[in-house]
């Protein structure tokens, strides 16, 4: 836990410098805003076509591997990006962003190797705390500005360039930090996959994309938690995304638009701890409840209260604590309930979902926005949470999530039967006592 939250912290710098910096230097470099939007998405685009080869190689090889590699190709794009911003390339500026995308896969991949050797009570808060800590990157990184200031006046580079510097190597530094002292590793150790397991015909990669999907199929706490983190993901950027388009066709300013989306981003990662606590004592659904009417709340304010900037920066913060609600207890439920020989590869197909459904819905967003309005926008983001609504009120998590009292009154989970054996790990299991009288 130690060594994830480290490389966390120093990664995150690096990874929150692309929706920031990134943005202003894809403007200046474009000089068109159709292909700055491009670029603009191109990071998080980055992350889900890397999400799931990441934990395709995690199945395969270790977290280790996985994690160190994903934050040294990040690195690398943050490299290409010094070159882009210094000489005002496109090519590389598309290519840079989407390879500092695998910052961004391996920053969620990171939150379920923190679950990895965890108990079976702590598993949702010890992946809530390595979310929690990307608190300190993500507004970190959008201020490399200042230093790349520093730097470019003692090196000649221009201020983006310095910043991508800045970037490329607390990306590399992270990586450096998992490879070297994230022993043994956690994946492996649990026995939970081998460094050359087969994957049948077809290759490792088919194979592994062939049994995540046939997990989905079966598993309906899966089908639950991965409908969770994609309609948090898709509500979340969309309006994110059009918020400070919004406030600034309203008047505000580059500072209330600065200050509205680090409020935001504090919402999003703050709760993250308390969320982790409710899912673990209380159940998922119960987080995951608890975020859907915060989500809920946060967009009927956006749709009656449009025009309001203060009524908007209250939606946007409520929008970022419901995200962490659904998110959190969402992927906590995920890993819970998703099986040992798929869990890793799964996880990495999930994420990059998880980006795919931000990304399209960021480009969906604009359109409705110019063609309706951000009222519009938010009642059909509401309309959005409305499958997710159906499935907690159903009964898909209830025997699961069923809470006994003992006879003092206090709350007891009953513990893991035979049959969860082979999705908890040979550890957590606790089988009944022998009979004494049985032969």
């Amino acid at each position: 836990m130690t060594v994830l939250v480290f490389a966390q912290i120093i990664g995150t710098v690096g990874v929150g410098v692309a929706p920031s910096i990134g943005i202003l230097l894809a403007g200046a470099v474009t000089n068109s805003e159709a292909w700055a939007g491009l670029a603009r998405t191109a990071s998080t685009l980055g992350a889900a076509l890397l999400g799931l080869p990441l934990g395709t190689l995690a199945a395969r090889r270790g977290r280790r591997a996985a994690l160190a590699g994903g934050w040294w190709t990040a690195a690398a794009g943050g490299a290409v990006l010094v070159a882009a911003a210094q000489w005002s390339m496109i090519v590389p500026l598309f290519a840079g962003l989407l390879l500092i995308g695998a910052g961004l896969a391996v920053s969620l991949q990171s939150r379920f190797a923190a679950t990895d050797l965890a108990q079976p009570h702590h598993k949702a808060r010890s992946l809530a705390l390595v979310v929690w800590v990307g608190t300190l990157g993500s507004v970190l990184g959008p201020n490399l500005g200042a230093p790349g200031e520093i730097i470019g006046t003692a090196t000649g580079l221009t201020v983006y360039a310095s910043a991508f510097l800045i970037a490329a190597v607390c990306l590399a530094i992270a990586g450096l930090i998992v490879w070297v002292w994230l022993r043994p590793d956690p994946l492996l150790f649990l026995g939970q996959t081998t460094p050359a397991s087969p994957a049948g015909p077809g290759g490792r990669r088919q194979g592994r994309i062939r049994q995540v999907l046939a997990e989905l199929r079966v598993n309906q706490r899966a089908r639950v938690a991965v409908v969770a983190i994609l309609t948090a993901q898709a509500v979340m950027v969309a309006i994110m995304t059009m918020t400070p388009v919004h406030v600034t066709h309203q008047g505000g300013s580059i500072t209330i638009v600065g200050i509205t989306i680090s409020l935001h981003i504090v919402g999003m990662y703050a709760p993250a701890p308390l969320v982790g606590l409710i899912a673990d004592g209380y159940g998922h659904r119960s987080a995951i409840s608890a975020g859907l009417g915060i989500l809920a709340v946060s967009l009927v304010i956006g749709a009656v209260k449009p025009d309001d900037t203060g009524w908007i920066i209250t939606s946007l913060i409520l929008l970022g604590i419901g995200w962490s609600f659904v998110n959190v207890a969402g992927s906590a439920l995920f890993n819970a309930v998703v099986s040992t020989e798929t869990r890793a590869s799964s996880q990495g197909g999930v994420d990059a979902l998880s980006n795919f459904c931000g990304a399209t819905a960021a480009f969906a967003a604009g359109p409705l926005l110019a063609a309706g309005s951000f009222s519009l926008l938010s009642v059909l983001a509401l309309i959005a949470l409305v499958p997710l609504t159906i499935l907690m009120a159903g009964r898909a998590l209830t025997p699961p999530e069923r809470v006994n009292r003992t006879p003092s009154g206090r709350r007891h989970r009953p513990g893991p039967t035979v049959s969860a054996c082979s999705s908890e790990g040979r550890r957590t299991c606790r089988l009944p006592p022998l009979s004494t009288t049985s032969s």
